[in-house]
């Protein structure tokens, strides 16, 4: 029952995000012209060819930018396979099918919601960097930039998802230089930007935290290695009041991991006290993860 909860809700997860990032590109950087970054700004990039200079008919009400995205986003699942596994691989197609079908779907509206292009930058990036986040977040990924950032997260420590996404957007705007006034790729980036900051602020397993537990109770260190199969170093301490004999121990975990960290604690030992640093820079062999 407990396995069926997260599903569902690690799946509901994936739903608004991929809703959110979809609604953040088509009601907002679609209605003032402006182009995406990553695989996203490449589908449009190519819908642009294929309608304004093959002169493609249009497929009734879908759009082709969902179509596109879907199909260049499929040789990197081989590469997914290898590096993540084939449970993130086949969530990730499950995931790159509702941003596709997202994106085909949402209309875009004839007059912007909001006119004024810097606003519509910020708002548009927030919007779509929080849809991806939560879509990393949940577990999975919704292909292109995300996909290859997470590929490098694993077995780049200090890499950061949201990065591969500013690069592949700053190659996208040099090409929309030759093709457009300066004014649309400047706001273009300042999207792209937005968007990348707010992936890495949501994507909570980017964020290291630093705690120090201390316990007079026996078995938290093991549970912590047993079932967050994160390390942990512990070492006998005295409470200068007390007096009395106590566990000191000290881990580093992901945000992600917090919650689950706390009810260790507070199915082990409840009076247990816990100092926790967030944001913390770990250098050496620290294990990302996507999925739990």
């Amino acid at each position: 029952m407990e396995l069926n909860r997260k599903t569902l809700y690690r799946a509901g997860i994936t739903v608004l995000g991929n809703l959110t990032y979809a609604a953040g590109v088509n009601l907002m950087i679609n209605p003032i012209h402006l182009y995406s970054g990553g695989f996203t700004g490449i589908a449009q990039l190519i819908r642009t060819l294929l309608l304004d200079v093959l002169h493609f008919p249009q497929i009734g009400a879908v759009d082709y930018m969902g179509i596109i995205y879907f199909l260049i986003n499929v040789p990197f699942f081989i590469m997914a396979y290898r590096v993540m596994g084939r449970k993130f691989c086949v969530t990730t197609l499950i995931s790159i099918a509702m941003a596709s079908a997202f994106l085909s779907i949402i209309p875009v509206p004839k007059t912007p919601i909001v006119e004024d292009r810097i606003l519509a930058s910020f708002v548009g990036g927030l919007g779509s960097g929080y849809g991806a986040g939560l879509v990393l977040r949940a577990g999975s990924s919704q292909g292109g930039q995300d996909l290859i950032g997470v590929c490098l997260a694993k077995t780049h420590p200090d890499f950061k998802v949201g990065a591969i996404g500013i690069v592949i957007s700053l190659c996208i705007y040099t090409i929309c230089l030759f093709m457009y006034d300066i004014p649309t790729v400047l706001y273009s980036i300042i999207f792209a930007v937005v968007t990348g900051i707010f992936i890495d602020r949501v994507h909570t397993q980017n964020i290291k935290i630093e705690c120090m537990i201390f316990t007079k109770k026996e078995g938290l260190a093991n549970a912590i290695l047993n079932e967050l199969n994160r390390g942990a170093t512990t070492w006998e301490g005295i409470g200068a009041y007390t007096r009395e004999d106590s566990h000191v121990i000290v881990t580093v975990i992901s945000k992600y991991e917090e919650i689950h960290l706390r009810e260790i604690i507070a199915r082990i030992d409840p009076d247990a006290f816990m100092i926790i640093t967030d944001n913390a820079r770990v250098a050496g062999n620290f294990q990302k993860r996507f999925t739990e």
